[in-house]
């Protein structure tokens, strides 16, 4: 039996990821709640994807802890890979497979078998609405339609811990809607989202959020405390002031 997960799902402390001699993540400390939207935000190059990659246990830390779902990324990053979820704004489907048989993929991948992988095939099917396209190939999909074959893909295992790096990326306005009702329902469920995302009116609806700049930690809250932190009337307003500094700064 697995070991019951923490309160909270993610744990950094003084994490820092150093690439020939410049820091992309320096002295990162944050917590992620169980069951929380937590929205990773930063212009390019900020660290999100670096970070996400630490977490995700794809690479190694220069420096710190990480402890994701109650394990070591350090110590044991194939253990945290096979109890989270991660989902790109590629979707990473296979286009000369159906709908069906991406998820049967996945399944095999995050080590369903048996009853167990029939079972977790069907729920998935009849929550993300897929029936009617179990022959369908995938590369056939609408936008839409592969964003939510790539969750359902993503969680078809119950992970506790899901991440998501750009998910609605390219995809229209009522996808991107029906795509957060999707996930609140999740979180609503006890599974934790981590997101990445540019669209700040996407970002008003997590929980809470981290704000990176050039690798450091510039706050953490929910939407409100961010915003009256800043001084400024919405997260964009805040998006849009760490993008003038980060460009400055380079110039």
């Amino acid at each position: 039996m697995a070991d019951p997960i923490p309160a909270a799902t993610i744990v950094i402390r003084g994490l820092r990821k150093v690439y020939r001699g410049v820091a992309a993540v320096e002295n990162l400390d944050l917590e992620v709640r169980r069951g929380e939207i937590f929205g990773l935000l930063g212009p390019n190059g900020s660290g999100k994807t670096t970070t996400i990659r630490m977490l995700t246990g794809l690479i190694v830390p220069t420096a710190g802890s990480a402890m994701v779902v109650g394990v070591d990324v350090i110590t044991s990053p194939e253990l945290v890979r096979r109890r989270i979820g991660y989902m790109s704004q590629r979707f990473g489907l296979y286009d000369d497979l159906t709908v069906r048989e991406n998820l049967e993929f996945y399944a095999g991948v995050y080590g369903l078998a048996g009853a167990e992988r029939r079972r977790r095939i069907t729920e998935q099917m009849a929550e993300y609405v897929l029936e009617k396209r179990a022959g369908q190939l995938a590369g056939t999909l609408s936008g839409g339609w592969k964003q939510r074959l790539a969750l359902a893909c993503a969680t078809t295992h119950g992970p506790d811990l899901v991440f998501l790096d750009e998910p609605t990326a390219g995809v229209d306005p009522a996808s991107r809607k029906l795509f957060w009702e999707l996930i609140g329902r999740r979180a609503q469920a006890g599974m934790t989202i981590l997101v990445t995302t540019h669209y700040m009116d996407e970002a008003e609806r997590c929980h809470r959020l981290a704000f990176l700049s050039r690798g450091h930690l510039i706050g953490v809250g929910t939407p409100e405390e961010i915003t009256a932190r800043f001084g400024v009337a919405t997260v964009e307003d805040v998006f849009i002031e760490l993008q003038r500094r980060d460009e400055g700064a380079l110039t």
